[in-house]
């Protein structure tokens, strides 16, 4: 196990968590429950997608992928929220939010990962 790579992960899963964090904040009183969850799971799915399909390094794959968007999406705050939207009585907004991640997140990753392909198509802009 290299030393570095696993700083260099941690580093990125710092950054992100400090980006989901702020998010909330930001979005506090705004957006309700999931809305900023999603959207952080949103955002760190089309970034992982774009990084698949543009970067070639497994390295900074590794550190973008698993650090950086690890630390910026989060599963378990989506369920914890879904389960306290039902404990509410908000079955039908628990449930939309757990249906809209899943489908935005899934297509996200899907263009992120055809947007990534054709910038790391670009002539000296793989990275």
């Amino acid at each position: 196990m290299n030393p570095g790579l696993v700083l260099a992960v941690a580093a990125g899963g710092a950054l992100g968590a400090v980006l989901r964090f702020l998010t909330t904040v930001v979005l506090a009183g705004r957006e309700q429950p999931p809305g900023p969850v999603v959207i952080v799971n949103v955002v760190g799915s089309l970034v992982s997608g774009v990084a698949i399909g543009a970067i070639e390094d497994p390295v900074v794959l590794l550190v973008v992928v698993t650090g950086f968007c690890g630390g910026l999406t989060t599963f378990s705050t989506l369920s914890v929220e879904t389960v306290q939207l039902v404990m509410d009585g908000r079955a039908k907004r628990a449930a939309g939010g757990m249906l809209v991640n899943l489908v935005a997140g899934t297509l996200a990753v899907a263009l992120g990962t055809i947007l990534g392909g054709i910038l790391g198509a670009l002539p000296g802009e793989a990275c």
